[in-house]
């Protein structure tokens, strides 16, 4: 019996470090705001209240820069993608970008990190509209902006560990982060006149064109802007005060249907073209509980399901048996400035449609995964 009382009692650990409950309340907090997002009704959580959002979130930390893009200035500035999916929304599509600096990271040359989700504050489909229940719980395709909207409050919040020695593997880990920026891709995939087609072409802000062969596969095409944006060199966009080459590059989105298929719902599906920089993710997941599961990383495959006659790619797999998750990761790595490439940048793709909701709720999947793997103070080793 008294053995039996022990082992009770030291499963359930209370915090009694005023640092350690102020770290874990940041967190939950992060938590709670992805959840909230994610939650709210679309006529309530348009594109205007999540740049509110954003907005409310660069006010009340220290230090952060907040850039917006809009409307007819996304289409002027060569973000056709987000301007592309977002132009038959009630509210102008938007490209969101928050920047925060710590000292602390950079002490022993941190990481630069971009951060960049997918906002679709409400998926209808476009005119490949979904039909038969499917556009029912699409408030909840802006899970991954909202998760790392989450994540990146609760890392300004915390501040960042420069521990040495990480997880030991070498792929920046340990470093700690020196800068840290956030890219949210927001728009609402609507029907109207003005509304996308598919045999439409847009052209991202990376110089790609993508023949639309499928309005409702819009998510990898604000993704391409967000990524292409976070991985611009400063003297190819001087009007944007925000862009810096990143060491690496996390997109988060509810990308696919065929994660749950492949991984599950309980893990996210990720993709990543350096091997560390995967593993580094399933050790985050494990430990804080955001659980990822890795997808085959092989561009020489999966870029054939995406070949077209008249622009650089389409939009939407030929094959929906052949690894369709893995090539929609891929739709957006191909996104990735070729600088940034060459630079030896790591870049991480996580599907979390799946784990995003559960129960017809938000889970606010992602924040702790983020916190984790970027060894943020209370989430570090």
């Amino acid at each position: 019996s008294s053995s039996s009382s022990s082992s009770s009692s030291s499963s359930c650990a209370l915090i009694t470090d005023s640092q350690m409950y102020e770290h874990a309340t940041n967190a939950a907090n992060g938590v709670r705001l992805a959840c909230r997002i994610v939650d709210t009704p679309p006529a309530e959580m348009n594109v205007n209240q999540f740049v509110k959002e954003a907005r409310q979130i660069q006010s009340s930390l220290d230090g952060v820069d907040i850039e917006i893009i809009r409307g007819e200035e996304l289409k002027e500035r060569g973000y056709g993608g987000i301007y592309g999916v977002g132009k038959a929304g009630i509210e102008p599509p938007a490209l969101v970008v928050l920047t925060k600096t710590f000292e602390e990271g950079g002490e022993g040359g941190g990481e630069v990190v971009a951060l960049v989700g997918k906002g679709i504050v409400y998926d209808t489909g476009g005119l490949s509209l979904k039909i038969s229940g499917g556009m029912c719980g699409m408030k909840s395709d802006c899970g991954g902006a909202a998760g790392l909207l989450g994540a990146f409050a609760a890392a300004c919040q915390n501040g960042v560990s420069s521990s040495p020695d990480g997880d030991g593997h070498g792929d920046g880990g340990g470093k700690g982060v020196s800068k840290l920026v956030l890219v949210l891709c927001l728009a609402e995939n609507s029907i109207s006149q003005s509304a996308f087609r598919n045999d439409d072409i847009l052209k991202f802000k990376s110089g790609r064109t993508c023949e639309i062969n499928n309005t409702d596969a819009e998510g990898r095409l604000v993704l391409a802007d967000g990524v292409s944006h976070a991985t611009l060199k400063c003297d190819d966009d001087e009007s944007s005060s925000s862009s810096s080459m990143p060491d690496l590059v996390i997109d988060m989105a509810t990308l696919t249907g065929a994660q749950m298929v492949s991984t599950g719902k309980k893990h996210a599906a990720i993709v990543s073209n350096c091997e560390r920089t995967e593993l580094r993710a399933v050790l985050a997941g494990k430990r804080s509980g955001d659980l990822v599961h890795p997808l085959i990383y092989a561009p020489e495959f999966t870029n054939k399901e995406f070949e077209s006659k008249v622009a650089d790619s389409k939009n939407s797999v030929k094959d929906r048996m052949n690894a369709q998750s893995s090539c929609a990761a891929q739709f957006v790595g191909n996104n990735l400035s070729q600088h940034f490439l060459d630079a030896g940048g790591k870049w991480l793709h996580v599907d979390m449609a799946g784990p995003s909701v559960s129960n017809e709720r938000g889970t606010g999947y992602g924040v702790a995964l983020v916190l984790s793997l970027l060894n943020v103070n209370g989430f570090s080793n």
